[in-house]
């Protein structure tokens, strides 16, 4: 009965299309991202290249065949409510970020893209420790959600004509 059960869910899977992710194809061969060697950002976007695509990452922006720039990352905590007493009892995470993918000459491989991400987060005066982690997680989730969605941009750029 539980093998039956186990064959049944894994078809059911397979019928639906799942798969797992698996490696991005990008579309050069080797690229400079134009971050601080020490930023985070750059960590975890050259730890996600290296681990899912075969591009190389290089020192130098004139030895690379596309550049990674960074035009914009701004992190906002705003406000969405107020208790009757005048003390916030909800934030949004806010992070926009801009970017653009071009080659040694300056011209596009991507045009320059815009993402929002955003996060709601209660808040509770007598729970201030705990919501400060989870405000730490959310900050940590949305920069994950961030690499992921530049890799999906990446693979979809295309080489300049």
């Amino acid at each position: 009965m539980r093998r039956t059960i186990a064959l049944l869910s894994l078809l059911l899977l397979a019928a639906c299309g799942f798969h797992l992710r698996g490696a991005y194809t990008l579309p050069f061969q080797t690229l400079y991202i134009d971050l601080p060697r020490t930023a985070e950002l750059r960590a975890l976007l050259a730890r996600s290249i290296a681990a899912s695509s075969n591009v190389r990452l290089v020192d130098a922006q004139k030895d690379a065949q596309a550049t990674f720039l960074v035009t914009g990352d701004t992190q906002v905590k705003n406000i969405l409510s107020i208790s009757s007493a005048g003390q916030a009892q909800s934030y949004q995470l806010v992070r926009n970020f801009s970017f653009r993918l071009i080659d040694v000459k300056g011209r596009n491989w991507l045009p320059p893209s815009h993402i929002v991400l955003t996060r709601d987060l209660t808040f509770n005066n007598d729970l201030v420790l705990s919501k400060e982690s989870e405000e730490t997680l959310l900050w940590r989730d949305i920069q994950n959600d961030l690499v992921q969605q530049v890799l999906r941009r990446l693979a979809a750029a295309k080489a300049p004509a």
